[in-house]
């Protein structure tokens, strides 16, 4: 996983593939916070993930294979906003807090179908789907 290292960015080579594809500033917040939280957690690979995926969420969201800037920072779930002991699921990446119309603006920008008809819970489910397959399909090449 990530270092920081000269001129204090992260490894590219060393990110989640998701955030290979992500701009320098989200490469850097997963990196910082990482390299942090391994130093907190003496040394707990998937803790110091867990805390540097969450610390990313509050500023970006999953669209497609890679993360964007959030239109608002903040909690992207019930999970997230209630932190690591919520019972909560996880909306992997997407940010279920924002407006049906932000949500059906990344469902249109994604293609996907019958978006017109889905409710706010359908569209970040569908979202969701849509983000994994997107992601699957470029870690194949």
């Amino acid at each position: 996983m990530p270092k920081t290292g000269k001129n204090d960015h992260a490894r590219k080579d060393e990110l989640p593939s998701t955030l290979q594809r992500s701009d320098r500033k989200a490469q850097d917040t997963f990196a910082k916070t990482y390299d942090s939280a391994m130093d907190s957690y003496d040394g707990d690979e998937s803790r110091a993930a867990r805390t540097a995926f969450a610390s990313l969420k509050h500023s970006y969201e999953k669209v497609g294979d890679h993360w964007e800037p959030k239109e608002e920072s903040g909690p992207s779930d019930a999970h997230a906003a209630e932190g690591i002991s919520s019972d909560k699921p996880t909306a992997g990446g997407v940010d279920a807090n924002a407006s049906k119309e932000h949500l059906y603006r990344r469902a249109r920008e994604l293609d996907i179908k019958g978006r017109s008809t889905m409710n706010k819970e359908e569209l970040v489910q569908a979202l969701q789907k849509a983000n994994d397959a997107a992601t699957r399909k470029a870690r194949e090449g």
